[in-house]
This record gives structure tokens, C-alpha cells and sequence, in this order.
């Protein structure tokens, strides 16, 4: 405060920071540099004091809104441009691991929308998504040699369709493989999501497939949602970033065959 009892500068800041950030979930720091009109120098340092401050969570290129309830889910928009480097790493290296000819699972999420994005090229592609944001994608580039199953239900925060109606039709199909976006990921909580019903329809994606294929970017490590999907050792491979730590990558290498782990901006990646 000053001597008027008025906040400073970067009092002020903070505060208008924190709105923003509470109001639409996310910020990039450029939106907020052009927002405070200062650098983007000067936004990072401001959300490092937030972030430890507790008041918001600082992720790469920006900052969320810190939820302090296992129930609280971010809405999409609210996570679309937030680490999207490592998510389009992520959507990359898992992109090779189906085929022309495959049919697929495909969960909702920010990250299995970039995966679409890369395989809209196979031929002879079945997908079944619980994602309108997934389904469009593929009928923006519309093929004759591609089928792409929309499932029924309620809708979420986070653009996925669940419920009693998505369980009973994922109930007939036998998926070569699953790829599936999580909203956290936890040493012993496994993999969670905030919404029951998301649970329970990922469940019955789960139980279509012998080969799930999560997808998950470092900001998710150590997040825990209120309904844990499935334990970490559930799935055969894991497709994360080289910003999740040694610890986090020794454990899930311990519980799962395969961790893949992408180098955004980078051709490369690391498997064990």
C-alpha cells in the first residue's frame, strides 16, 4: 500500500490480474501486457508473486484461475490456448501410435482436439469421440474413407458428452485403441476428472479398448479432480511433455509400459 492507503502499482496490477484471470479462467501473459499496457517482463514476475501467493496458478505462456474445490472444471475455452506448445508436441508423437485402417476412441480435451488435428490424413479412420470439438475438426476436412461416431449425452463445462446415454452406446463398440485427455494426474489418486458423469462415461470408453493411450501435458501432474477414472497403471502408454519433473516421469514410468515424453518445438521425443 502507499502512505494514502492506496495499492501501488503492482498492487493494482495484481488485483486487475486476478479478475481477469477468476473472470475468464486463463490469461496469456501478451493478453495481459496489452491489457495493463506493461511487458511481458513485468506480467511474469507479477504472476509469480500470484502463483505464490496462491492466487493463481502461473502455467507456460500464462496463468488459471487456482480451483480450490476437487469438483471445480475449467471450461474449454478456458484451457484451449494454455500450454498449447506442448500440446501440439503431445498430439504429434501420438499421432504415430495408429494406423490407416484403425478404429479408434477419442475422449474430450484441448489435447485430443490437436490429436485430431494430426491424424485428419489417415485413411479408412473409424472414430468414435464423446467431443463435438473432436467430431468437428474431422468434418472440417471431410473424407468418403473416414467414419466419425458423435455419441449422445449431457454436456460439460469442458465441451465433452456424457452420461447414462454416452455408457450405453460405448457399450457396443471394440476400440483398437482409446486416446483420452484427463484433467489430472496423481502418484496415487491415478487418472481424475472433476465431473462424475465424465467418469464414468471414460470408464466405458476404458472398457471398448486393450490399448489406452492417455494424453497429458506437465500442468496436469499432481492435480487431482473428484472422480479418479482409472489407476495410472491402467494404461499402456502415457504421451506428456519435457516439462513434467524426474520424479513425476520415475513414477509413471513405474506404473506404465510406456512413457512418451515430447519436446515442443522439437521433432524429437524420449520413450521408456
Amino acid at each position: 500500500m502507499t502512505k494514502r492507503g492506496r495499492p501501488s502499482l503492482a498492487g493494482r496490477r495484481h488485483e486487475l490480474i486476478v479478475s481477469q484471470i477468476r473472470r475468464t479462467g486463463s490469461a496469456r501473459v501478451a493478453e495481459l501486457a496489452e491489457l495493463l499496457d506493461v511487458s511481458e517482463m513485468t506480467v511474469r514476475r507479477d504472476l509469480d508473486s500470484l502463483d505464490a501467493a496462491g492466487l493463481v496458478v502461473k502455467v507456460h505462456g500464462g496463468a488459471v484461475v487456482r480451483y480450490e474445490h476437487s469438483s471445480d472444471e475449467p471450461g474449454f475455452e478456458a484451457k484451449l490456448a494454455l500450454s498449447i506448445d506442448e500440446k501440439r508436441a503431445i498430439a504429434a508423437s501420438a499421432a504415430v501410435l495408429t494406423t490407416d485402417g484403425s478404429a479408434i476412441g477419442m475422449t474430450a480435451g484441448t489435447t485430443t482436439v490437436q490429436l485430431a488435428a494430426e491424424l485428419v490424413s489417415l485413411r479408412n479412420l473409424t472414430v468414435v469421440t464423446n467431443s463435438i470439438r473432436v467430431a468437428d475438426v474431422f468434418h472440417a476436412d471431410d473424407r468418403p474413407d473416414r467414419t466419425v461416431i458423435l455419441i449422445g449425452g449431457e454436456r460439460t463445462p469442458s465441451d465433452a458428452l456424457v452420461g447414462p446415454v454416452a455408457v450405453a452406446a460405448l457399450g457396443q463398440f471394440h476400440l483398437d485403441t482409446l486416446f483420452m485427455g484427463v484433467h489430472g494426474v496423481h502418484e496415487h489418486a491415478g487418472f481424475t476428472t472433476p465431473n462424475v458423469l465424465e467418469a464414468e462415461t471414460n470408464k466405458a470408453f476404458i472398457a471398448a479398448t486393450d490399448d489406452l493411450v492417455v494424453l497429458a501435458d506437465h500442468t496436469k501432474w499432481d492435480v487431482t479432480g473428484l472422480r479418479t477414472i482409472c489407476p495410472l497403471s491402467t494404461a499402456n502408454t502415457i504421451v506428456t511433455d519435457d516439462g513434467l519433473g524426474e520424479h513425476a516421469q520415475s513414477v509413471l514410468r513405474r506404473e506404465i509400459r510406456r512413457v512418451v515424453v515430447s519436446v515442443p518445438g522439437s521433432a524429437t521425443e524420449r520413450s521408456a
